[in-house]
């Protein structure tokens, strides 16, 4: 990791109005939250829902193609990557430095909010909160990668983003079945039902797969994500 990057990508990302879409949607589930619990509505059933279709199946998503695209493709839109590559820095060790800032922003505005939204709602009652806010932290560092390379390798990423999250993931991994396993939502719903007793939770794709596969899924799109910078061209990158 570089410091200097990681410096000049807070900055960036922070200082824009992305900030205000990270803040939105947390702030949007903790709020949900809060008006259950005043309404009456905080058992398991609705924090498993809420966690499930708003935390998992929604917020985490959009956050990670917030943070993964917008670490590094505006620098590309407008030309301002040509700067950091012309400095004595590897290009690998420039998308590994833009991966763990967007993963850690995703840490702060997914995991977080997942947990707090969660305790409101059930207080650790059946490890719900914890189950889902470690999921939603293993899976953003994968969407983080994963849009990441989108935003190299292409410049409508945000495009070919939210087909993915909502229309993939939101619409076909959660009625064709053996689609799921190609689903980064459902394994993080497998890892928080590895945590989780509650008897309103079943993950459809077994933990022995889920979490292989998002090993495997973040190290190929960091890795891949180095070696097309290496070779990027503002003109030849589509």
């Amino acid at each position: 990791m570089n410091t200097v990057v990681a410096g000049i990508t807070y900055r960036a990302l922070l200082g824009r109005r992305r900030v205000v879409l990270l803040l939105l949607l947390p702030m949007a589930l903790v709020g949900l939250a809060v008006l259950l619990l005043a309404f009456g509505a905080a058992d398991q059933r609705t924090a498993m829902q809420l966690m499930d279709k708003f935390a998992i199946g929604t917020m985490l998503p959009l956050l990670g193609l917030i943070a993964g695209t917008g670490v590094i493709a505006p620098e590309i839109d407008d030309g301002t990557i040509l700067h950091l590559m012309s400095k004595p820095i590897s290009r690998p060790v420039i998308v590994q430095t833009k991966f763990l800032v967007a993963a850690s922003l995703l840490a702060l505005f997914a995991a977080v909010p997942t947990y707090a939204a969660g305790w409101l709602l059930v207080r650790n009652e059946d490890g719900i909160a914890p189950g889902f806010a470690l999921g939603a932290l293993v899976a953003g560092v994968a969407y983080a990668a994963v849009f990441l390379l989108l935003g190299i390798v292409t410049r409508h990423a945000v495009t070919i983003g939210i087909v993915y999250a909502l229309v993939w993931e939101g619409l076909v991994g959660n009625f064709v079945p053996g689609a799921r396993k190609l689903s980064i939502q459902q394994w993080a719903k497998s890892i928080a039902d590895q945590i989780s007793d509650s008897a309103f939770l079943r993950a459809d794709v077994t933990i022995s797969f889920a979490v292989p596969a998002l090993v495997v899924v973040t190290v190929i799109a960091v890795v891949w994500a180095g070696r097309r910078l290496r070779v990027f061209s503002l003109t030849g990158d589509e």
